[in-house]
């Protein structure tokens, strides 16, 4: 099905220093067909109301504050399969002059390429505030799949659901009939099962169909090429049969992004500079959001910081042999604040003020940074992570064929 956000169908460009508001994001889903992990973008195959094979795979760009969110838990685009189908949440390029993916007419999404694919299936709207998969959407939308019928033969066929309210729903949720196999990997509680273990425990037929009476679960949805001329058809990679299996999966990635961030740093922009002498500064910074919260608590007052300016992508922009703790600017936690009630996504609602005697370009208000306290791991970032120190242009931003060896002669 194609979800479009009506609230969306006046594109709206955000602006830098301000966390846009979700209503104004365009909504759409897709396939993840490429991964440019380091520079945070990427391709989705974009569903439409024509054939999903035919549609080319579309750049999307995350913004500095956007959020991945994957089995209901932080993470990074690189712990994304790719074949994953994927929900957006995403505006205009803030600034078309930097745009790290190609910037496209502002009605794009309303026009039919040809009546093969439809309309809708490429977005102007490919700067993301929120990228999710199957499960993390419907666990913040408190959503479940309700399973109502299996067919099956040779531990592999189809299942007929509908993705509805937790709570329950008023009967009209539209039905969809989803592929599974061999490989589709069941989560029940601490076990991992599969096909043939459902069958042999009678839960599901050998072969034929089966009455699944609404079973609540929650899917892992893929895409895979699918015999018979149908126009869109998704794959089930995953089944959650109980809370506690998908807490389980959740707790996993929770801890894997968690160790991810205490090498990078927590991203933040500045919200302002109050200038002392001889370099000297009081900064305030907001934390970006959608992290673990263990990773915001370990910003006390008094505490040491290190910090460095970015680039949009969050690529350190001091590094080079030395490493970004070298080239960080460094001070003590003065005042740590919390935004009361409910903060916009985007954004961690966390305010850290923190005086250093090192003020760096980087440093300026609007501008993108990386915190971090300075009891985290003293890491140095791959080489691909960070740009040259002090000598690089908004093309650098992405590597080149130079990033590689020359193995001629």
């Amino acid at each position: 099905m194609l979800t479009m956000s009506a609230a969306a169908e006046e594109p709206f460009r955000p602006e830098a220093g301000k966390f846009p508001p979700l209503a104004k994001a365009h909504s759409y889903r897709g396939e993840l067909v490429f991964v440019d992990h380091v520079n945070r973008r990427g391709s989705i195959r974009v569903q439409g109301n024509g054939v999903f094979r035919r549609n080319d795979p579309r750049p999307f760009a995350m913004l500095p504050y956007g959020i991945v969110r994957y089995h209901g838990a932080p993470a990074d685009l690189r712990d994304i399969p790719l074949g994953t189908v994927m929900h957006v949440r995403a505006y205009l390029p803030p600034d078309p002059k930097i745009s790290a993916v190609p910037v496209l007419p502002v009605n794009n999404k309303e026009k039919d390429s040809d009546h093969r694919r439809g309309t809708g299936i490429a977005p102007a709207e490919n700067h993301v505030l929120l990228l999710e998969d199957e499960p993390s959407h419907c666990l913040r939308e408190g959503l479940v799949w309700k399973l109502k019928e299996v067919e099956i033969k040779d531990n592999e066929g189809m299942i007929v659901a509908s993705r509805e309210p937790k709570a329950g729903g008023d009967g009209k949720a539209e039905e969809e009939t989803l592929s599974f196999d061999g490989a589709t990997r069941i989560w029940r509680g601490r076990e991992y099962l599969g096909i043939s273990e459902l069958i042999a425990e009678g839960l599901w037929p050998a072969s034929g169909k089966k009455s699944l009476e609404g079973q609540a679960v929650q899917l892992g949805i893929t895409w895979k090429p699918t015999p018979g001329g149908v126009f869109t058809r998704f794959h089930i990679s995953d089944i959650w049969l109980d809370d506690a299996a998908m807490q389980r999966t959740a707790q996993n990635q929770t801890e894997t992004h968690k160790a991810f961030m205490r090498s990078r740093w927590i991203p933040a922009w500045v919200d302002a500079v109050e200038y002392g002498k001889f370099g000297r500064a009081t900064v305030t910074v907001t934390l970006f959001g959608g992290m673990d919260p263990s990773l915001y608590a370990a910003f006390d007052k008094e505490r040491q910081v290190l910090v460095n300016g970015v680039e949009n992508t969050l690529k350190h922009t001091e590094g080079g042999s030395a490493g970004p703790t070298q080239m960080a600017a460094r001070g003590a936690i003065r005042d740590i604040s919390k935004t009361p009630g409910d903060v916009p996504l985007g954004s961690s609602g966390v305010q850290v003020r923190f005086e250093t005697d090192l003020i760096t370009e980087g440093m300026r208000p609007t501008r993108i940074i990386r915190i971090r306290p300075a009891s985290w791991p003293d890491v140095h970032m791959p080489r691909e992570e960070y740009l040259n120190s002090g000598n690089y242009s908004h093309e650098d931003r992405f590597p080149t064929p130079a990033i590689f060896p020359n193995y001629e002669g």
